[in-house]
């Protein structure tokens, strides 16, 4: 028989004591909220016969806990579960996480930013369009593959995911970032984020492991490393990326954006790559190269990736297709060199044995079938056009104040304040006009770096960009 309760009830033998403990368990799940507020409590003689109780008993306990005011009767009809405050937590269960919880989940910086919600066309960092994105055509590729799981047994997928994308991915990254791989070399992930927090698992060794990142830099990087109990070691950015010579000779693990730093948009220079792989090579370092947008390039033939340049398998590649796509398929991966791949596959395997199978199906299709290549050229003028009025606006309407910081990929750009003793009066008017911008100080450890602004144009018009420039600079012009 089915259980008549969402929880287990265990009545002693002893007959005297049935109403008692039946009467104890119910009062326990409803002030617990096992029976939640207006719920309706199952039949008397249903509950008696599958507890193998007899009906009065039921009744009685029902009754007991209508008088107490637990249960509200209705006429016709079964009692429902009162809608009661629950209890407060007791002063120990309250102070229990100061001894419990791991320090490094106590720290601020980890804590996740709240959600915010912004009008249609704003200047936040990391969304593309959804209004250009081939919707039928993704729909039609789910429809497919959902009918194909159908007739499918049951069974799990593979941690690395499932060959069909992992090839598909390969190709991908060789046909546009020229990254040397095979589909063995792939490992699917639940996002960028994830295959950070792999990679940072697999290779730190808490409390001893210096990573460099950084500064500014992408604050949940620098949580997955913290929080495995790396030692951080930030670096400073400048307009030929990572100042690779402050590198201390003990760092073992280096997190770097090189083709579009995150947030200044500066792209690591050739010498500077040359640079950092000649570090890592002498030091027995590895590289993490997170290249988030690298797909949308605007400027002369990209750089070649710091994975495509290796020759000593120092480098874990990983990337995403949040920004290429849209931000909740949740799908990224790692090219990870052949010696780390299969404990890395290990780290996957203990984290989360496997991702959705449905969604990497439909993801392989969409790139197999050429739709993704498709959609980043599509996309790739309707970006650039955004991007030249902001770069517009901001040498027309704003140089007086901002100076744009060079950048030649993805979806955001960056513009540092001229003044820097003017930026406590100038930001909070930018960011109040330029609504979803964000400061760089945001993604910095310190407060000491110049301070700039960053304007993302995945999500707003040419049009809107140059109108709110327009009014940021009459607000500007009246401090």
């Amino acid at each position: 028989m089915e259980p008549v309760f969402p929880f287990p009830v265990l009545l002693p033998r002893r007959q005297g004591r049935l109403t008692h403990e039946l009467h104890q368990q119910l009062r326990t799940a409803i002030l617990d909220g096992r029976l939640p507020a207006d719920s309706p409590l199952p039949a008397t003689r249903k509950v008696a016969e599958a507890l193998g109780v007899a009906r009065n008993t039921v009744v009685t306990v029902y009754d007991l806990l209508i008088a107490e005011g637990y249960l509200i009767p209705r006429k016709g009809a079964k009692p429902v579960v009162a809608n009661l405050a629950r209890r407060r937590p007791s002063k120990v269960s309250s102070d229990i996480g100061e001894s419990c919880f791991a320090p490094i989940w106590r720290t601020p910086f980890l804590q996740p930013s709240a959600a915010r919600t912004l009008p249609g066309q704003n200047f936040r960092l990391g969304i593309p369009d959804h209004r250009h994105f081939p919707h039928d055509i993704w729909r039609r590729l789910m429809a497919q593959a959902l009918r194909r799981s159908s007739r499918e047994p049951f069974a799990y997928a593979p941690s690395e995911g499932i060959p069909a994308l992992r090839e598909a991915i390969a190709r991908h990254v060789a046909f546009t970032r020229a990254v040397a791989c095979t589909a063995d070399d792939v490992i699917v992930t639940s996002g960028a984020q994830q295959a950070m927090d792999l990679i940072a698992r697999l290779l730190v060794t808490p409390g001893q492991t210096k990573v460099a990142v950084e500064e500014p830099g992408y604050p949940p990087v620098r949580a997955a490393f913290a929080a495995a109990g790396a030692k951080l070691v930030s670096l400073p950015i400048d307009d030929e990326g990572l100042c690779v010579k402050h590198l201390p000779e003990d760092v073992r693990i280096i997190s770097v954006t090189p083709s579009h730093q995150s947030p200044t948009g500066v792209a690591m220079s050739l010498r500077r790559r040359s640079d950092l792989l000649d570090f890592a090579r002498r030091h027995r370092a590895v590289i993490i190269e997170d290249d988030y947008d690298g797909e949308f390039r605007f400027g002369d033939r990209p750089l070649d990736a710091l994975q495509t340049l290796d020759r000593d398998a120092l480098v874990f590649y990983v990337g995403t297709f949040s920004k290429s796509m849209f931000p909740s398929l949740r799908k990224g991966f790692v090219v990870a060199p052949a010696w780390a791949r299969s404990n890395l596959i290990t780290v996957k395997h203990c984290a989360d044995s496997h991702c959705d199978t449905i969604t990497q199906s439909v993801l392989a299709a969409f790139i197999r079938d050429g739709h993704l290549a498709r959609h980043v050229r599509h996309m790739r003028p309707i970006y650039a056009e955004r991007r030249e009025a902001l770069l517009g606006g901001l040498h027309r309407e704003l140089g007086e104040w901002l100076e744009p910081i060079p950048s030649e990929a993805g979806l955001h750009l960056a513009a540092r304040i001229r003044d820097p003793g003017l930026a406590p009066r100038i930001m909070p008017t930018v960011l109040r006009f330029a609504i979803g911008a964000e400061s760089t100080a945001d993604y910095a450890m310190t407060r000491d770096i110049e301070p700039a602004v960053t304007f993302g144009y995945g999500v707003i018009d040419a049009a809107d960009i140059s109108a709110a420039l327009s009014d940021l600079r009459q607000a500007l012009m009246t401090l």
